[in-house]
């Protein structure tokens, strides 16, 4: 399978496409520098503690306070707490725990205004964005991730991601990381340190290493809250999370991004340097791929089954839940063929169920109906289909078997709020007349007509909304043809699928935008 990662900055607005044999699979827009983004660390204080949910409320700068429960303190919380006051009173003067004696470990099943009151100082870190109403959730269990490691503080335990499998593998991953892990501090070996180099290993616990003593160092802050440590860059973060041997291409129209990948692969994975391009076309990246085509296609409320005839997916999101059920459409067929036509429809629904859930990043509980099998063997085929096509999700998730009624419970990892994106345009006519075509050829081509007078550009690309550049484009000779004699300028049409109905952008050769309407 063939990956690309196409990311697209504007206007403080950074989109992160990944692409599968070309198919948008998962897709990520968020602001250039966003606050409590999963990861981040805070010093914070303790706002108020709720006894009957067991969970203290923790001000960490964000509109709603942070919920924390009693079992997200960890069982090291302790050390935390007296490790964060002898720091910052200037008793503790390294960031190394070899000299730190650890305190005992918190029952796992106690009641949290036993270890924490109100004002206490402690450090948190997100694990769950802000969504809706709710305030960020955190943990005090601290996890530093790296490439290939993840760095525990106050633990002393190795673990080893269940996806390696090969017991000789594990095996000299859990010795090599035992001798070379810093002591008090736990590692979790993640998948992609398989077969990786002692040298990758270490390099990579060193710069845990630092990011730690950058927390450290920040623990003396007087005012607070205060984010004592940040999720990575933006081009390590990407990498971090999504770069495999799978991908062949990494594209983006921001320079510095590019400059920063490919430093990042020449350390971690040298003979991929060469997939990481600079994007600088007249036309926007997004488009260019065709994803904002797949976009408006994926995010309606019905969104179509690929090879199915005419099959498609109803989505309706709740406050409470996700449901989507399967239509077959107007697909036919005797009693002899409905079973095997049942079971193809659901194979096919199946993977763009497990599509749709990466794509929205639709999180909580999702209730799929699919259409109703009779045969034992067919259902058991569907269902083993279906959790080999959620495998490839990251997120965490659990799939429950089919009940009586053909009904599929699906539970998925929510970190942060769902990707809702609308495929409605809005009205250009609000007062529900609608302008005259005519009339909106005038106005295009009065103001080519002033741009050639004006002398702004020798060659002109106009961008507008597909519908009305194929109407123009249209004919022989086409209006865009006439009007580039007509003027002697040369024109290009380019169809925009992200614009509404009347946007117009005119751009000269040095793609500076001459004029626009974006009404």
């Amino acid at each position: 399978m063939n990956k690309e990662l196409v990311i697209s900055t504007s206007d403080d607005l950074v989109k992160i496409a990944l692409l599968e044999d070309g198919r948008l699979m998962e897709y990520q827009q968020e602001e250039a520098n966003q606050k409590f983004t999963v990861g981040n660390i805070y010093l914070a204080k303790v706002k108020k503690l709720a006894p009957g949910m067991n969970a203290a409320f923790v001000g960490i700068g964000s509109k709603k306070d942070a919920f924390l429960h009693y079992h997200d303190l960890g069982p090291q919380i302790k050390s935390l707490l007296t490790y964060i006051q002898i720091v910052r009173t200037g008793k503790f003067k390294t960031h190394l725990l070899k000299s730190f004696r650890n305190e005992e470990d918190i029952k796992k099943d106690g009641k949290l205004e036993e270890v924490l009151q109100p004002g206490q100082n402690i450090l948190v870190q997100i694990v769950k964005e802000p969504i809706s109403t709710k305030g960020p959730r955190v943990t005090s269990e601290i996890a530093i991730p790296g490439r290939y490691l993840v760095l525990v503080p106050f633990s002393d335990r190795v673990s080893i991601s269940q996806k390696i499998q090969n017991k000789k593998e594990r095996d000299r991953l859990t010795m090599l990381i035992e001798s070379i892990k810093p002591k008090n501090c736990g590692v979790i070996i993640r998948t992609v340190a398989e077969n990786k180099k002692v040298a990758d290993l270490h390099q990579d616990l060193i710069d845990l290493s630092e990011k730690w003593k950058g927390v450290y160092d920040n623990l003396r802050a007087k005012n607070l809250p205060k984010c004592v440590h940040s999720e990575s860059g933006r081009a390590e973060t990407i990498l971090r999370d999504k770069f495999n041997a799978d991908f062949v291409k990494i594209q983006s129209d921001d320079k510095e991004l590019v400059k920063d990948i490919k430093e990042l692969l020449s350390v971690i994975a040298p003979e991929k340097v060469d997939i990481v391009e600079y994007y600088n076309k007249q036309t926007p990246i997004l488009e260019s791929y065709g994803i904002e085509k797949q976009i408006k296609q994926s995010f309606g409320q019905n969104v179509n089954i690929p090879d199915s005839k005419g099959a498609y997916l109803v989505i309706e999101h709740t406050e409470a839940l996700h449901v989507i059920d399967v239509n077959s459409g107007n697909i036919k067929g005797s009693k002899d063929t409905q079973e095997q036509n049942a079971l193809d429809i659901n194979m096919k629904a199946a993977k763009e169920v497990a599509r749709q859930l990466r794509l929205r990043d639709m999180g909580g509980i999702v209730v799929v109906d699919f259409i109703d099998l009779r045969e034992s063997k067919n259902k058991k085929k569907f269902y083993e289909y279906l959790k080999s096509e959620m495998a490839r999700d990251t997120a965490k998730h659990k799939v429950l078997p089919p009940s009586r009624f053909g009904l599929v419970q699906i539970t998925r990892q929510r970190v942060r709020p769902q990707m809702v994106i609308k495929t409605h345009e809005p009205n250009p006519n609000p007062n529900g007349e609608v302008e005259a075509p005519i009339v909106i050829l005038d106005r295009i081509e009065a103001k080519i007509k002033e741009i050639s007078e004006k002398g702004q550009a020798k060659k002109l690309s106009i961008h507008m909304h597909p519908f009305v550049a194929a109407y123009i484009k249209q004919g022989i000779p086409s209006r865009r043809k006439k009007w580039a004699w007509k003027y002697k300028i040369q024109i290009k049409i380019m169809p925009r699928d992200a614009f509404k109905y009347l946007e117009l952008h005119f751009i000269n050769e040095d793609d500076e935008i001459v004029y626009q309407e974006s009404n």
